[in-house]
């Protein structure tokens, strides 16, 4: 009997081991979020229809800026627009229309472990990590400004959570390394510390061309020609301005049939209006303009319409993440994107506590 019962155990613990080795490799959740329940829907159609026609009259009548990239501006002129200088003014209509003729409603976001690529569009949710840090913090070390050492780390971090789905981009700046080559380690750190999709670099067009190439070694030049496997981040400069190095990197991301992110950063009260129906309707110009870009450089070039604004202390000048009205908002520009008919980015899961408490919990996923 004792010797059945060791053996019995030994078995048990070779198929576990067994077991562990076969699903090595395999994704053991998945890989992005498929929507059963239905979205919010906070704005009537009346409301909704008003913010397009406001976005609409920003870009006709005060025009949207596109600075230091005569190349992109004469794309919209041609397309139909009035310019002066860099300055473009679209008559109504003619940014909608460049969108939603060639514009993928969603696409696939390939990941070097197939069974981590995601779907951006349609019913699906992606969560990613957070983007841009310039500080990092732990027990042992305390704030100090991150390293590639802290980058590496995110990287593993955000590749063990299962509810990651996608392994970010600058998920902290490492800034012990120069910023001239900073984008090829980061780049790296995403390919060979994680399986799941990453995204590149947006600080120029040159960095911009370097994460694509980095991405024609890893996934083959023929495979990156039809399929996206990279993802650029790029803000605008509220209100109404776009630098021509950010536009050159949209370009660039399009023109290799890769997914530019075209995200408007605005503080309520700093970059734009303090009402949130006002700064809807420029978050939705600026970033239309960005998205129709896109088109312009390469009809069917996967887009993201971006999202994030804030509202802001009007005491200090301090943003105040995690209030009612950008949660809100979050919302409301969901709904704009799904009636143009494109893919959504939006900041999530913030709040304004110091601590981990009940506010933290409830305005974390109030935006999340």
């Amino acid at each position: 009997m004792v010797t059945e019962d060791v053996t019995a155990s030994r078995r048990a613990r070779a198929g576990g081991r067994d077991g562990r080795r076969g699903g090595r490799g395999r994704a053991a959740s998945p890989a992005y979020i498929t929507r059963r329940i239905p979205p919010y829907e906070m704005l009537t159609e009346e409301a909704l229809a008003r913010i397009e026609e406001h976005a609409d009259r920003i870009l006709e009548e005060v025009g949207f800026e596109i600075r230091g990239d005569q190349e992109a501006v004469d794309l919209f002129r041609r397309a139909g627009a009035q310019t002066k200088g860099f300055r473009i003014r679209p008559p109504r209509g003619l940014i909608r229309a460049i969108i939603q003729r060639s514009c993928p409603p969603s696409f696939v976001q390939h990941a070097r472990n197939k069974e981590r690529s995601v779907v951006i569009g349609g019913g699906a949710a992606v969560f990613a990590p957070a983007y841009g840090s310039p500080f990092v913090t732990d027990l042992d070390r305390g704030r100090r400004y991150g390293s590639i050492e802290d980058f590496r780390n995110f990287v593993k971090l955000a590749y063990a959570s299962p509810w990651l789905h996608h392994s970010g981009g600058t998920v902290c700046e490492p800034v012990d390394i120069p910023v001239n080559k900073r984008h090829l380690d980061m780049v790296l750190a995403h390919m060979t510390l994680s399986d799941k999709a990453f995204m590149g670099s947006v600080t120029t067009a040159p960095r911009a061309a370097d994460s694509i190439e980095m991405c024609r070694v890893l996934f083959g030049a023929e495979f990156v020609e039809e399929n996206c496997v990279i993802l650029g981040n790029v803000n605008t400069n509220s209100p109404l301005v776009l630098d021509g190095e950010a536009s050159r990197v949209i370009r660039t991301y399009a023109r290799a049939n890769q997914a530019a992110v075209c995200v408007p950063f605005i503080l309520g009260g700093a970059m734009g209006p303090v009402t949130t129906a006002g700064a809807l309707a420029q978050c939705l110009a600026e970033a239309m303009m960005c998205v129709a870009l896109t088109q312009l450089e390469r009809p069917g070039a996967p887009a993201i319409l971006g999202n994030f604004l804030s509202s802001m202390s009007l005491r200090s000048g301090a943003p105040t993440f995690g209030t009612p009205e950008p949660a809100l908002a979050y919302m409301a520009i969901g709904q704009l994107a799904r009636r143009l008919g494109v893919p959504l980015r939006c900041g999530g899961n913030l709040c304004a506590s110091k601590i981990p408490d009940a506010q933290a919990a409830y305005e974390s996923a109030n935006s999340m």
